[in-house]
């Protein structure tokens, strides 16, 4: 799959999909190109401090609860977990060195980041809130 076509599926996965924390918050999809995510990228990405903590975690930690399917979800609730399945593993199967970096505390830019085979990053965006 071209760093293209990519892009077009994971807009088309992300479509009306938010990710749920104390405020829900759509996807957006980025490429950034040859920029390697170092703290100091995702930093002035995120807009945050210079200091800001930069915490990084798997996609499966991440996705974990928007992707269980436990017996008391119903069936709408099933089939936005089973899009959120489809999510990561367009992710997965795409993108390697695949990371979360999650940047900053209570209201975090959140990036879901990697690389494809013709070395570009790219992935998806979202912010969480918790406090």
């Amino acid at each position: 799959m071209t760093d293209a076509q990519l892009i077009d599926e994971l807009e088309g996965a992300t479509r009306g999909l938010t990710y749920m924390s104390e405020s829900d918050h759509p996807f957006e999809v980025f490429d950034w190109g040859a920029n390697e995510p170092t703290p100091e990228f995702l930093r002035r990405l995120g807009g945050g401090d210079a200091d800001a903590p930069v915490e990084t975690q798997t996609p499966a930690e991440f996705f974990r609860a928007a992707t269980s399917e436990p017996d008391w979800k119903g069936a709408e609730e099933l089939a936005l977990a089973r899009r959120f399945q489809a999510l990561l593993r367009l992710l997965e199967e795409n993108l390697s060195d695949l990371k979360v970096f999650r940047v900053g505390t209570i209201n975090m830019p959140v990036y879901v980041a990697g690389r494809t085979p013709s070395g570009v990053w790219l992935g998806v965006s979202t912010r969480v809130v918790e406090t």
